[in-house]
């Protein structure tokens, strides 16, 4: 394997439009890759994204073909194509000898996740889950204050990852009536809920209970779209060392991402009115000699590369990613979000929708760490998508088969006209 110390780690991006957050982030310093190669189906996009990464100095070729794009001279590659199909592209450049910084879901079946693990135990380079959601500054300083006993064991956690928007939004995002965001069963977008989760405190899901709610007639975003999933989850984990979990995601009103942490000795959240970003401490000192107030709340810093963190997005998470996946790199060494919490967090979901369509009855999550029992799922191929779902049958509304209005397709179709 190549050692990249000294010098600069050459990067190709899949995807030209998520793809461009991470493209514009490797040059800095801090960052030290070198974008070289794009690849994305979409030819328009392709053009437009790279007249806006091209300098006088740099140039960046650009491919239509995942398999050509793979014969660039690179060192790693980042995946932000769709959210249904990162396993496959991992494993493909893997074994075509690159370092991996794959976007969520890191896998959509367990049997990917089975061949995605092996795959990287196999060939030794470096894989990154691009879970950003856990590297805002609020998340980091509460990893810090758990690490630092300042809470205690953990007992209850909760994460919300709430997205509204307008239908013209998602439909401009979300071209054609088989877009994953059109019919991805509500349960399955659920990293940037579980991850905080894992990161803060360490442990690792044991067992999910799913419950989804489906969108309300009245909706009007629902009226304008031709969805055929739900509205949003409520997934229940049991975690190791016993501690709950209650994560809730998507199209709920009331935008915004919340993470609060309940320990044996304390308590801790970013807030929910004003600055969401500023972080509430609270520890009730009973039975203990009295060492600060019983609440603080202040506007935490990122621990490093504050600056550059701030003008990143995703609330610096965007940033974090292309830090520590070039770390990882430069160190031969896998990164804290590596291929294992990856997994457990992307199958979190998959294994919420199984128990949502089974009365939300408890299902466990099984640890891919361990080869014994990645073998039980090395073909479970059990998936939602319409376009390849074959035996299964599956529903990807909690209400069985959906067909989208009329009226919504119409709607649609025209702002993906208008937007070609």
């Amino acid at each position: 394997m190549k050692t990249h110390r000294g010098r600069k780690i050459r990067v190709g991006v899949v995807g030209a439009r998520r793809g461009m957050s991470f493209a514009l982030g490797t040059s800095s310093a801090a960052v030290g890759m070198e974008l070289v190669a794009l690849c994305d189906v979409h030819k328009r996009k392709l053009a437009e994204a790279k007249k806006r990464l091209d300098t006088s100095t740099r140039k960046i070729r650009t491919y239509t073909d995942y398999d050509r794009f793979l014969e660039h001279d690179t060192d790693a590659v980042v995946l932000a194509n769709f959210f249904h199909e990162h396993a496959p592209f991992a494993v493909k450049a893997l074994e075509a000898g690159k370092h991996v910084m794959s976007e969520t879901a890191a896998c959509f079946t367990l049997a990917e996740g089975v061949r995605l693990v092996e795959a990287v135990e196999k060939s030794r380079y470096i894989y990154m889950f691009a879970e950003n959601y856990p590297y805002t500054a609020f998340n980091q300083e509460m990893r810090r204050i758990y690490r630092a006993g300042r809470i205690g064991q953990f007992v209850y956690g909760e994460g919300e990852y709430v997205h509204p928007d307008s239908a013209d939004y998602w439909n401009r995002i979300s071209p054609g009536l088989n877009h994953w965001r059109n019919w991805l069963p509500a349960t399955y977008y659920c990293t940037h809920t579980m991850g905080p989760m894992m990161f803060i405190t360490d442990t690792w899901p044991l067992k999910v209970n799913g419950f989804v709610m489906p969108y309300r007639a009245d909706d009007p975003v629902r009226e304008r779209r031709p969805l055929r999933n739900d509205a949003a989850s409520v997934i229940i984990v049991r975690m190791t060392g016993g501690a709950v979990v209650k994560l809730i995601q998507y199209f709920l009103r009331g935008h915004g991402s919340w993470v609060r942490i309940h320990g044996s000795r304390g308590q801790m959240e970013n807030l929910r009115r004003g600055n969401s970003n500023m972080l509430r401490v609270r520890r009730e000192q009973y039975h203990e000699k009295l060492t600060g107030p019983v609440e603080e709340i202040t506007l935490p810093r990122f621990p490093r590369h504050h600056e550059q963190a701030v003008a990143a997005g995703h609330g610096g998470g965007d940033f974090f990613m292309n830090y520590h996946f070039a770390e990882a790199i430069r160190k031969n060494r896998q990164p804290w979000m590596n291929v294992y919490r990856g997994v457990a967090m992307s199958i979190v979901g998959i294994l919420a929708w199984r128990s949502a369509l089974n009365d939300s009855n408890t299902v466990e999550v099984p640890d891919f760490r361990k080869k014994r029992e990645r073998d039980a799922y090395r073909s479970d191929d059990w998936n939602p998508d319409p376009t390849r779902r074959g035996k299964h049958k599956l529903p990807t509304s909690i209400l069985g088969e959906i067909k989208p209005g009329k009226n919504a397709v119409a709607y649609a179709r025209r702002i993906w006209r208008a937007t070609r």
